[in-house]
């Protein structure tokens, strides 16, 4: 009688030092679930997940990060959990924290990047940020600008207005071709 070989254990993404080599992991254990992007939607929802089909494929057709929430949901579905989970979540943590130049990379000897202990983490957000994030606070930082911009003159104009007191009126007549009359 033959015995059937022992079950493979699911991939990890210990070694994957970027985005691109996670996400590789990532495809690489949804081929080991041998379950399509519906089953895994359904196993997500009787866990009580939420994991799209198409958010699921959307998600292993790119080189990023999933979202946190997303990642738990799709290892979870694919039949991971427990340790093997953290593995997962450590993992992505550590290489977004690495994109945010916030740590070294992962699977790495490089030496950590030193933060002043003078200066408080938030002091070191504009430059911390990755390039895409930086360029998506640009903005919400013009916007936010011009409307202090608006709120000065406005205030501005309105403190004007109230500290004139003088009973001068000026009269301008402009004629039909736009010509100034005095």
């Amino acid at each position: 009688m033959t015995t059937a070989p022992a079950p493979q254990p699911p991939p990890s993404p210990a070694g994957a030092a970027d985005a691109a080599a996670f996400m590789a992991e990532l495809r690489r254990l949804k081929t080991w679930s041998g379950l399509s992007f519906r089953q895994l939607d359904r196993r997500a929802a009787a866990a009580g997940d939420t994991l799209p089909y198409s958010t699921a494929s959307t998600m292993l057709g790119r080189d990023r990060l999933p979202r946190p929430e997303l990642l738990v949901a799709f290892v979870k579905a694919c039949g991971v959990e427990g340790d093997e989970l953290r593995v997962w979540q450590t993992c992505h943590a550590e290489i977004t924290a690495h994109q945010a130049g916030l740590s070294r990379p992962p699977a790495s000897d490089a030496p950590a990047v030193a933060v002043p202990a003078a200066l408080p983490p938030a002091a070191l957000l504009p430059t911390a940020l990755p390039p895409t994030a930086r360029r998506s606070i640009r903005p919400v930082t013009v916007i936010a600008a011009a409307a202090l911009v608006i709120a000065s003159l406005a205030g501005a104009g309105l403190a004007g207005g109230l500290s004139d007191t003088s009973d001068t009126e000026v009269h301008v007549l402009v004629d039909s071709a736009g010509g100034t009359l005095h």
